[in-house]
C-alpha cells in the first residue's frame, strides 16, 4: 500500500491505526452491535462480535444479516486502511455454517487485489471454535481525492 500522508516519517501502519481510530468514534452501526476493532493493518483488519438473543432469528440461529454486517464491517476497515475513502461497489456472502446464540464471531478481511481506484477483499467470519458461518467477498470503490482522518 502508499503511503499517501504529507507527514514526514509517517508508517503506513500509523495511518491504518489513526483510521481505525477516527472511523470506529463514528461508527454508531458497529458500537450498536458490539462489533469491536480487534485489529488493522493496510489492507487487512480483524473485527469480533458477541451473537446476542437480538440477533438470532426464527430458526433460533444468527439471523445471516448480522453475520453480513459484521463481515461488512471489517471489508470497510480493511479497504480504508490506507487513509483514502473507500466505499463498496458489491460484495456476496455464503454462510456454510449457522452461528448461535453466545458466538463470538470473529471477521478477518484481507485485501486480494487493489489496482487504480478498484479492489476485491475477502472476509472469513469463524466462531470461536474456529468454525467457518460466513464467506464475504466485497468490490470497492475508491472515493478521487479524499481523506478518512488527519494523520499525523
Amino acid at each position: 500500500m502508499t503511503d499517501h500522508t504529507t507527514e514526514p516519517g509517517v508508517t503506513p501502519q500509523a495511518i491504518a491505526e489513526a483510521v481505525g481510530r477516527g472511523m470506529y468514534e463514528r461508527d454508531y452501526c458497529a458500537q450498536s452491535h458490539g462489533i469491536a476493532l480487534a485489529a488493522i493493518a493496510p489492507g487487512f483488519s480483524r473485527m469480533t462480535m458477541t451473537v446476542r438473543k437480538d440477533m438470532v432469528n426464527g430458526h433460533d440461529i444468527g439471523h445471516g444479516g448480522m453475520t453480513f454486517t459484521l463481515a461488512d464491517t471489517a471489508f470497510a476497515y480493511a479497504c480504508n486502511a490506507d487513509n483514502q475513502v473507500t466505499v463498496a461497489s458489491g460484495c456476496s456472502i455464503s454462510f456454510p455454517a449457522p452461528a448461535r446464540l453466545g458466538d463470538v464471531l470473529t471477521a478477518e478481511c484481507r485485501v486480494v487485489h487493489q489496482g487504480g481506484r478498484s479492489g476485491v477483499y475477502d472476509t472469513v467470519v469463524t466462531n470461536q471454535d474456529g468454525v467457518i458461518v460466513g464467506l464475504f467477498r466485497g468490490q470497492s470503490a475508491r472515493l478521487k481525492g479524499q481523506r478518512v482522518v488527519d494523520v499525523g
